[in-house]
């Protein structure tokens, strides 16, 4: 590999892959084994960090939080050993139930080959299931892990774009601006989270936001999905090109 001098970050649901019945069966398993209650009303999932589900599954399934941020914090722990367990449970899954999403291997891979490119996820997802999508659909080769945002990680997704910038500076000894990053994903919150932190930002509408939706929070180009990669790649090229001079 060259000298490394460009960021390309990915949301994973429904941006690259769509794993929601695998996803939302596992939910359901880790929240009864911590609780001893089933899981009658899952909250929205678009956008939200495995932690911000959690919470808001308790408050929807009416049970009451805990006396104090030590004792939440060790319920948070059991629900991601519980989370990763039961995902690894449903590994044959993925690729039976799930699917990756139009274009997405052929863009990913050619994102790859561009010159100084780096990949990384930020994702809702906590790191061990995030690693397991990208793994059963063959994209794990092209992403940098320990670049990534995490669900598991207790900070805003803004803030873990600018984490992932800050990690890849240290690693790999550039400097990555708004003019070298940028953060492909598919709600309003993955534009103004990369709008916190520092990227510029490609939306694809292939969640549960329209594209006028997504083009109003302010992203830099909205496109329907990533079948083609021509644009895809085109786009990203444009919006991490390093300045001449830099």
């Amino acid at each position: 590999m060259g000298a490394v001098d460009r960021l390309v970050l990915w949301n994973l649901d429904l941006t690259l892959l769509d794993v929601g019945r695998v996803s939302r069966d596992t939910y359901a398993d880790a929240f009864r084994r911590v609780t001893g209650r089933p899981l009658v009303s899952l909250p929205q999932l678009a956008g939200r960090s495995d932690s911000e589900i959690f919470f808001e599954a308790l408050a929807l399934n009416d049970i009451p939080s805990r006396a104090s941020e030590v004792a939440e914090a060790e319920l948070l722990a059991r629900y991601f050993w519980e989370l990763e367990t039961a995902f690894a449970l449903r590994q044959d899954h993925l690729t039976t139930s799930g699917q990756l999403l139009p274009g997405a291997r052929r863009a990913v891979t050619a994102a790859a080959a561009l010159p100084g490119v780096v990949q990384a996820a930020i994702t809702g997802s906590i790191r061990p299931n995030a690693i397991a999508k990208l793994r059963a659909f063959g994209l794990l080769q092209h992403f940098d892990v320990d670049l990534g945002g995490y669900g598991s990680d207790a900070y805003p997704r803004g803030s873990l774009v600018l984490n992932a910038r800050t990690k890849a500076a240290e690693k790999y000894g550039a400097v990555f601006s708004a003019d070298s990053a940028v953060y492909v994903a598919d709600t309003r919150r993955d534009v103004e989270a990369a709008g916190v932190g520092g990227a510029r930002c490609i939306a694809v509408a292939t969640g549960r936001e329209t594209a006028a939706e997504l083009r109003e929070a302010g992203a830099d180009l909205v496109l329907a999905d990533l079948s083609d990669t021509d644009e895809v790649i085109s786009a990203i090229d444009r919006l991490t090109r390093v300045p001449a001079g830099r």
